[in-house]
């Protein structure tokens, strides 16, 4: 089975993610799309992020229904911060049967050179990477698998929602109902 990997914190899930996860499976080789949950991201400050049990299971409440969208917590068992080239190395030991693939948004491709161990990563995984608008993909690197792909995109991010919620303010259409329900029922990102 060939396994897209969407890495992220998902802080918290919202339908911009969501629709990137159905379009990459509808719209490519993979046979199923696996949200990595990043406990820390080492290129993003951790203050702010939700406990990551508490984003895995909003991601688990977004996709219930789902059979190609899949959530994993392995990074919750590797060394922090969390490393793309680790957690693919974990991977291809703990589950050889199935190939592995990265799923990323143009913005993170242009900081691919900061990525610890980005050369192995390009020469040994495909990588499919979604347009963002103002991330043109002027870089090329030789021998590695990169498709470029034009997603549907919706102008929503976890920091916009965040700071609604802090307002005071609805977060309806934003995500998905059962997510904004645990969101508010849990006082999550209030304070």
């Amino acid at each position: 089975m060939k396994v897209g990997l969407y890495f992220g914190s998902f802080n918290p899930i919202h339908h911009g993610h969501l629709i990137i996860a159905q379009h990459m499976v509808q719209n490519t080789d993979l046979d199923q799309l696996w949200f990595v949950v990043s406990p820390q991201n080492p290129l993003k400050p951790s203050n702010g992020l939700l406990n990551e049990f508490h984003r895995l299971y909003l991601i688990q409440l977004s996709i219930e229904h789902s059979h190609h969208l899949k959530v994993t917590d392995i990074e919750f068992r590797l060394p922090r911060p969390s490393y793309t080239v680790d957690t693919l190395t974990y991977l291809g030991e703990k589950y050889p049967q199935h190939s592995f693939a990265v799923i990323m948004g143009s913005d993170s491709f242009e900081n691919l050179p900061r990525w610890k161990n980005y050369q192995h990563i390009l020469t040994h995984y495909p990588v499919y990477v979604y347009k963002r608008p103002g991330h043109e993909i002027t870089t090329t690197y030789d021998g590695a698998q990169v498709e470029i792909l034009k997603a549907p995109l919706l102008e929503i991010s976890a920091t916009h929602i965040r700071n609604t919620i802090k307002e005071g303010k609805s977060i309806r259409y934003l995500v998905p109902d059962k997510v904004a329900e645990e969101i508010e029922r849990n006082g999550y990102y209030k304070a």
